[in-house]
Parts: C-alpha cells; sequence; structure tokens
C-alpha cells in the first residue's frame, strides 16, 4: 500500500523531511570528498568542536559504554576525522580531537546547510521556510528539548 506524504502528521513530516535534508546534505559531502561520513558522526563531532576530550566524558556525554565510545573513537581515527593524544592533565589518560579532515567536514556540512536553507527560502519563500523553521523550534521548546540541543546531549531517539 502506497503512503501518501499529504497524510503525514508533523511528527513524520518533521522526521521524513529531516531525513531527506540529512541525505541531500550527505550526498553534497560526498561530492566534497567526504564520502565515508556518515550522519550519525556528527553525534560524536558536537561534543569535539569545543575542544578535546578524554574517552570517558565522550562516553558519558553520548550515553553510551566507555568500550563503545572507543569502537567509535578507533573508526573515526581509521577515517581520519579524529587523532588521540595523551591528556596533559593526566598522562594515563587520552584525548580525543577533531583532526584537520574532521574539522573539514565539519565547516563544509556547515556550509552545505546554508546553502540548502538558502535554496528553500529561494525556492519555497523566506516567510514560509522562517514559519517553518520556527515552528519546529517552538516545538523544541514544548517538548522540553532545547536544554539539551544547548549542552549539546541530544541524541537520535532510542
Amino acid at each position: 500500500m502506497e503512503f501518501d506524504p499529504a497524510a503525514a502528521d508533523l511528527s513524520l513530516a518533521a522526521l521524513f523531511t529531516g531525513w531527506a535534508l540529512a541525505d541531500e546534505l550527505q550526498r553534497r559531502l560526498s561530492t566534497d570528498g567526504f564520502a565515508d561520513s556518515r550522519f550519525a558522526d556528527g553525534v560524536v563531532f558536537q561534543h569535539l568542536i569545543a575542544g578535546p576530550v578524554t574517552i570517558t566524558t565522550l562516553a558519558e556525554r553520548l550515553g553510551v559504554t566507555q568500550q563503545a565510545a572507543s569502537k567509535t573513537v578507533a573508526d573515526l581515527q581509521r577515517r581520519g576525522y579524529v587523532t588521540r593524544r595523551t591528556d596533559p592533565a593526566d598522562a594515563r589518560a587520552k584525548q580525543v580531537l577533531l583532526a584537520d579532515r574532521g574539522q573539514a567536514v565539519i565547516t563544509a556540512a556547515r556550509n552545505h546547510r546554508a546553502a540548502l536553507d538558502a535554496e528553500l527560502r529561494n525556492a519555497l519563500g523566506n516567510n514560509r521556510v522562517e514559519a517553518a523553521r520556527q515552528l519546529l523550534l517552538d516545538t523544541l521548546t514544548h517538548l522540553n528539548a532545547t536544554p539539551a540541543l544547548r549542552t549539546r546531549t541530544i541524541r537520535p531517539p532510542r
């Protein structure tokens, strides 16, 4: 049975639109040489933007075990997005930080998101896009999700 997108309620419309935007962003990043980047990488990157963190801290922020965080970091390091170094405050601990490639994919993603926003405003009208953006932000506030956004502790649903 075929699904009629016009029948989608707000949560499904927002979800599917978010997926479509994320897919378009990934397609554009791929053409920039980041074909190996994944949507989930951004969940980790958000905790590294402010500076290096230990695996323990990263695991806590991600809500996962240290083993899971270490495995994720090893994968990101293998792909050249992060590096590890000895923690200057504790020689026993390792810090994770964005590598140049990690910084580059973040910059590229920000640029592509801005371009997508401009394209949508041009195609659909600035007022409509701004109203949709504001509705989604108001929904986040209504659902008390903004504190997690502010502290960069938002995660995909379980």
